[in-house]
């Protein structure tokens, strides 16, 4: 992490607001399934959040779960540096980001390098890998490795067709979000110009 003070007043307010976010039962959850997924020997981190922050903070997990989701031979990130370099752990973290942007995570999705890095928002961070798996399960390309039941499966498209005679039936139809001019009248109202009537 940074090596930054405490922060004060709104600011503080705003971070705690950010870290009553963060899912405890999610994390193992992903956790689980970040092992599971990624099909090696790979080491359980203590249950909290700075714990799961610097498991995942070099980003090679991060790669190494990506890359797992596609194909042999057709992982989007060729080469996975274990280096201990800061800049070179920040890189690693958002080629992860870019990678999981074109396997179909939707921008407002994804978090941002310092929101792990700096640990500022983790909440962030789960929910890009909350996105990922529920993508990885509606894919079902046979790639997703874990229980299904870990993440929820996204609506596909459910296309409708309508007739040329129901397009045409749906034109003199007055929706009632439009209102309705039943029962209006402008018995009472006085021409304008004219003072009201008071008696």
């Amino acid at each position: 992490m940074a090596n930054r003070g405490p922060s004060y007043g709104l600011s503080r307010e705003v971070q705690e607001k950010i870290e009553q976010k963060y899912d405890p039962e999610l994390e193992s959850r992903l956790v689980n399934w970040i092992i599971v997924q990624c099909g090696e020997q790979i080491e359980h981190p203590p249950p909290g959040r700075q714990h799961f922050q610097s498991w995942l903070m070099d980003g090679t997990l991060l790669c190494k779960l990506i890359n797992s989701l596609h194909p042999k031979g057709n992982e989007p990130i060729a080469k996975i540096s274990e280096s201990k370099m800061a800049f070179k752990q920040m890189e690693q973290i958002s080629q992860f980001l870019k990678a999981a942007e074109i396997y179909g995570v939707r921008t407002t999705d994804i978090f941002q390098t310092v929101d792990l890095w700096e640990g500022k928002d983790m909440a962030a961070v789960q929910r890009t890998l909350m996105a990922l798996g529920s993508l990885a399960v509606t894919k079902d390309d046979g790639c997703y490795k874990g229980d299904p039941s870990w993440f929820h499966r996204k609506a596909q498209q459910n296309r409708r067709g309508f007739s040329e005679e129901q397009l045409r039936q749906g034109q003199n139809v007055i929706g009632l979000q439009m209102g309705s001019n039943k029962g209006a009248s402008q018995s009472g109202m006085t021409g304008y110009g004219m003072p009201r009537q008071i008696i």
